[in-house]
């Protein structure tokens, strides 16, 4: 008996040195990747401020040469033309000591070279707090950027104030706006469906990939029912699918259309809220959000009808990916029209 505890206690003493040595490791990776992202601000701030120093056109790509030549003989490949330009970049996108000093604690080199090349810089804050708040992996945030996240997003189609406020909120609050959760279009080509599905198909194929669900609609959903009867003067009613979002505190009812968005879409789940805020909404949550999802969103319909101010909000998805470039086009037109929108009706009311 005394062996057999013996040979526990030395287990569970091996399983905790373990834990120590990989949390050391993981210490010391972290405090390696901090002090280089550090070395690689200083180095391109020092050649930025020697280039900018000298008054000769052809100086800047000479000294870059002339210097990649010498680090790569003194220090290995990793000192080459491309590497110095890459920490000239980051100088320059982050010219704030004190921010970077930040960020090379919370994000590794890979992820802040993913930033360092975006011309928008409330794209780029947009996935820096994002990134932080969701702690996403150098994957997550290529596959994010890949997928036109920030296009994608209903702050994207702000006015350029609203975007900065709500990052700073989000940033400086931890606060988190509607309009940095909900998407449109939603990518649901996971779900492996063709032409000639029905409602009912659409319903199934997102409860058998609901992980994947989850992901593209945002890692703080949480599931909580399907086809969810509600009942009013004796009439029944079915929720498609009811989540909860964990940092909106509040509850989220999807509604799925195959097909275009009609007026009468806006009745059914504005009916649904009601009842989820009148018998569902427990103390300290905000009201209930609802998002229809449909092949089509009829853009006038939606102007018109001023479907926020009923907590609605409605998207496309997507069953199939479009090219990529027909996909960024299409995106960019969207944020233009939505912006050009925004504009109209500010000189319409003044």
């Amino acid at each position: 008996m005394g062996k057999i505890q013996d040979n526990n206690h030395t287990l569970n003493l091996g399983n905790e040195l373990k834990q120590l040595i990989e949390q050391s490791r993981q210490n010391v990776a972290l405090t390696v990747n901090a002090e280089m992202t550090w070395l690689y601000w200083r180095v391109g701030k020092r050649i930025n401020d020697e280039i900018l120093g000298n008054e000769r056109a052809d100086y800047g790509k000479q000294i870059v040469l002339s210097l990649a030549q010498q680090l790569t003989e003194n220090y290995g490949r990793g000192w080459g033309e491309k590497q110095l330009r890459q920490c000239m970049q980051f100088a320059s996108v982050f010219p704030d000591e004190q921010i970077v000093y930040a960020l090379r604690i919370q994000f590794s080199w890979t992820h802040l070279r993913m930033l360092i090349y975006m011309d928008n810089p409330l794209k780029r804050d947009f996935y820096i707090e994002m990134c932080r708040m969701e702690k996403w992996s150098t994957r997550t945030l290529e596959n994010r950027i890949d997928s036109m996240l920030f296009e994608r997003t209903a702050i994207s189609k702000k006015p350029e104030e609203t975007i900065i406020n709500d990052i700073e909120a989000l940033k400086n609050e931890a606060k988190l706006s509607p309009d940095l959760v909900f998407k449109d279009p939603y990518f649901l080509d996971f779900l492996g469906l063709k032409n000639n599905f029905s409602e009912k198909d659409l319903e199934s194929a997102i409860l058998a990939e609901l992980q994947e669900f989850i992901i593209e609609l945002g890692s703080d959903f949480a599931f909580m029912a399907r086809q969810k009867r509600i009942t009013i003067d004796n009439e029944d009613y079915y929720i498609d699918l009811l989540f909860y979002h964990r940092r909106l505190k509040c509850l989220v009812a999807i509604e799925l259309k195959i097909g275009k968005f009609t007026a009468a879409d806006k009745g059914q789940v504005e009916l649904y809220l009601r009842w989820l805020e009148k018998y569902e909404k427990v103390a300290g949550e905000n009201q209930p959000i609802g998002l229809i999802l449909c092949t089509h969103k009829n853009e006038e319909h939606i102007e018109l009808m001023q479907l926020e101010r009923s907590n609605i909000r409605v998207a496309d998805y997507l069953i199939e990916l479009p090219d990529k470039s027909l996909l960024e086009k299409t995106l960019s037109q969207s944020i233009e029209r939505a912006k050009n929108r925004l504009i109209q009706n500010a000189n319409n009311n003044n």
